[in-house]
């Protein structure tokens, strides 16, 4: 069966090889979008929003945006999206952050959002290796933020952004905070175990058929279900907000994984928890107790090993707490909040606190 079933992939190579001559325009990064006409003013792009790229290396150009306060900010705060997420979908919670007077940043994730691609085909979500996320994120606090000296750096990673922003921290990337909120370290749905993939991925990479979409992941599609009805979010109309981005911007549609996909993930999942300690910034992790895409145990154990980590579970709560109905969604900021201003107290008083 194995056999067989590498015989048919390795006859598809010349295919796709074939189909994707001339393909630069599918993968080239892109800024500006279409606001859905769909949704209400609150999830528009908040005042003197720019968007932006950053490359590291050999790396693909990742899109990111930025906007800040008319004063001078009394933080800046860095948003790394999870999986499938453009920036457009943490517009509302920018323009909040904004209004407590902070300056905010939202990195999209490779080969995600407005960043470019690594396939011709635009909703696979396919990378070999987290390690230019992890890239991109430093280059983009050291060469383009290069945060204010008295004003504190917070890093909030969100789902597969909380790993990617927890190996950040973990590669000496000096912030003042990091807030992971719903961090994905295990996934509940995988297509096979992590034990068979372990057997198959290294020969797929091997082969260089890590962008083959991964069993059971199916790519963009205008009937699938919003957040809400996949279980991400409790809140209807907040549920709707990445679909209606998506459907209005072509370019933005994310379906399933590749296979070199998960084998990224894995390396890195695994590198974190090896590397836990390393991570001393203080940090606040936010966990939902009906999460449907990140397992909890994971998150716990790796926050009760960090230096200084605290936990904050909502038991009401699905994965996407900054989409979820204001009942969570609230007491969630107050708590970025909350953490954000210790910092800047800490950072004040000369300390990490």
């Amino acid at each position: 069966m194995r056999r067989r079933l590498l015989a048919v992939l390795l006859a598809l190579v010349p295919v796709l090889t074939v189909s994707a001559c001339g393909d630069g325009g599918a993968r080239a990064p892109f800024a500006e979008t279409r606001t859905p006409p769909a949704l209400g003013v609150r999830f528009y792009p908040p005042p003197g929003w720019a968007w932006g790229y950053v490359r590291s290396g050999d790396g693909r150009a990742q899109r990111y945006g930025v906007t800040a306060p008319p004063t001078a900010p009394k933080a800046t705060i860095l948003i790394l999206t999870g999986y499938g997420e453009s920036a457009e979908v943490w517009f509302e919670t920018v323009a909040e952050l904004v209004d407590q007077g902070y300056s905010v940043w939202v990195l999209e994730r490779d080969g995600q959002g407005g960043s470019e691609r690594a396939t011709p085909w635009r909703d696979l979500g396919h990378v070999e290796s987290f390690a230019p996320d992890v890239a991109a994120t430093k280059g983009l606090v050291k060469g383009v933020i290069r945060p204010a000296a008295g004003a504190p750096l917070v890093l909030l990673g969100h789902g597969e952004g909380g790993l990617v922003a927890l190996r950040a921290a973990q590669e000496g990337l000096a912030m003042d905070g990091l807030i992971l909120s719903t961090p994905a370290f295990g996934l509940k749905t995988l297509p096979r175990s992590r034990a068979e993939f372990a057997k198959f991925t290294p020969a797929m990479r091997a082969l260089h058929l890590g962008w083959v979409r991964a069993p059971g992941q199916p790519g963009w599609r205008r009937e699938g279900p919003d957040d809400a009805q996949a279980g991400l979010t409790h809140d209807a109309t907040r549920g709707k907000v990445r679909a209606a981005w998506m459907l209005a911007n072509p370019d933005l549609r994310m379906g399933g994984r590749s296979l070199g996909w998960y084998a990224a993930f894995f390396d890195a999942s695994e590198a974190a928890a090896r590397e836990v300690k390393k991570a001393t910034a203080p940090t606040l992790m936010l966990t939902a107790g009906d999460d449907r895409v990140a397992t909890a145990g994971p998150q716990t154990r790796l926050c009760a090993a960090m230096p200084a980590c605290r936990e904050v579970r909502d038991p009401r709560a699905g994965h996407a707490l900054h989409l979820e109905s204001d009942a969570v969604r609230g007491p969630w900021l107050a708590a970025i909040e909350d953490f954000t201003r210790a910092r800047i107290t800490a950072k004040g008083a000369g300390g990490k606190g």
